[in-house]
C-alpha cells in the first residue's frame, strides 16, 4: 500500500519524500531510501508497516520529528488512543485506502480529532490516490477495512471465480479470462456512471424475466448475501484483533 501511495505522489510532483524501510526495494528514481531515517524534521510521517510490528518501527524516528509533525497512519486495527501514547501532543490522522490507489481510482477513508490543518494535509495527501471519505467515529475503520481495504482482494476473487466458471461451461481459459475481467470493469464502470441509481436497481435493469440473468441469480443470490456478510465480519473481527 505504501508503494502505491508513493507513486501517485511522485506523479503529482508532491515532495521531497524520504523511505524509511531495513530492506528498501523497487523505490522510484529520485527518492531517498534507506534503513534509518534522513536528517531534518519531516512535516508529515506516514506510517505503513505491519500493524504487529509498529512500536518497534517506529522507535528510531521519534527524536526526528518536529511540534508540527502530522502523523498518518495507514495501518489497520491501530487506533488514535495507542497512537498517542508514542506521539504525545501530535497531530494524529488515521487512513484506510486501498490498492486502487495506485492508480488514482481508490478510496481513502479517513479520521482525525486535530483540526483543519491536518485535515488539509491528509487531503492534499490522499486526493491524488482517489476518493476521500471522512468517518465520524473511529470505530467504524473495522468495517471499513473488511468492506473497502479488502474489498479489491474479493472483487479479483470473483473475477477468478466467474472465469474459472466460464472455463468448466466449454470456453478456452484465456477467452474465459479477458471475459471476466472486461465484465466485472464494464459493469463498474456502468455503477460510477450511474452513481445515483442503486445498485440493486442496476442489477434489475440487466435481469429480464424468465431469462438467462434471472436463472443465474436465483443460484447466486440466495447463497451470496449470507456469504459476503460472513467474509467481512470475518475481516473485521481481524481488525479489531490487530488493535489489540
Amino acid at each position: 500500500m505504501g508503494g502505491a501511495l508513493l507513486r501517485r505522489w511522485l506523479a503529482a510532483d508532491m515532495g521531497p519524500v524520504a523511505v524509511i524501510d531495513p530492506a528498501p526495494r523497487d523505490v522510484p528514481e529520485g527518492v531517498f531510501a534507506s534503513s534509518a531515517p534522513p536528517a531534518g524534521r519531516p512535516d508529515v510521517l506516514v506510517l505503513a508497516v505491519k500493524p504487529q510490528l509498529w512500536r518497534d518501527a517506529v522507535a528510531p524516528l521519534l527524536p526526528r520529528l518536529g511540534a508540527m509533525t502530522i502523523i498518518v497512519s495507514v495501518m489497520a486495527g491501530v487506533t488514535t488512543a495507542a497512537l498517542t501514547e508514542i506521539f504525545p501532543g501530535a497531530a494524529i490522522v488515521r487512513a484506510m485506502p486501498n490498492t486502487p490507489a495506485a492508480i488514482g481510482q481508490g478510496v481513502t477513508a479517513l479520521f482525525t480529532t486535530a483540526g483543519d490543518l491536518a485535515e488539509g494535509a491528509a487531503e492534499a495527501l490522499f486526493g491524488p490516490a482517489g476518493a476521500t471519505v471522512w468517518l465520524r467515529d473511529e470505530g467504524d475503520f473495522d468495517a471499513v477495512t473488511a468492506v473497502s481495504g479488502s474489498g479489491p482482494a474479493y472483487v479479483f476473487a470473483f473475477i477468478e471465480a466467474l472465469a474459472a466458471a466460464g472455463v468448466a461451461a466449454g470456453l478456452e481459459p484465456g477467452l474465459a479470462e479477458r471475459l471476466a475481467r472486461a465484465t466485472v470493469q464494464g459493469a463498474a464502470a456502468l455503477a460510477a456512471a450511474e452513481s445515483g441509481t442503486a445498485a440493486r436497481v442496476l442489477r434489475e435493469r440487466v435481469t429480464s424475466p424468465k431469462g438467462t440473468t434471472e436463472a443465474g441469480l436465483a443460484v447466486l443470490l440466495p447463497g451470496l448475501v449470507p456469504l459476503v456478510g460472513t467474509t467481512v465480519a470475518a475481516a473485521a473481527e481481524r481488525s479489531r484483533r490487530l488493535a489489540g
